[in-house]
């Protein structure tokens, strides 16, 4: 009995590894726009009187 060996080349779809990566690489991304968009915002209105101590 002989068995076939399996494929190593590229496929033609996507991995499921990778494409739960770029999932969370696209969140990741949205996420990060979106937060520099407010604070983008905030600095345009200009100060508001308070102050934020780190």
């Amino acid at each position: 009995m002989t068995r076939k060996p399996e494929p190593t080349g590229p496929t033609t779809g996507a991995k499921p590894g990778k494409t739960s990566r770029e999932d969370r690489l696209k969140a990741a991304l949205k996420a990060n726009l979106a937060r520099r968009k407010t604070q983008a915002k905030a600095r345009a209105a200009g100060p508001t009187g308070k102050q934020v101590e780190e």
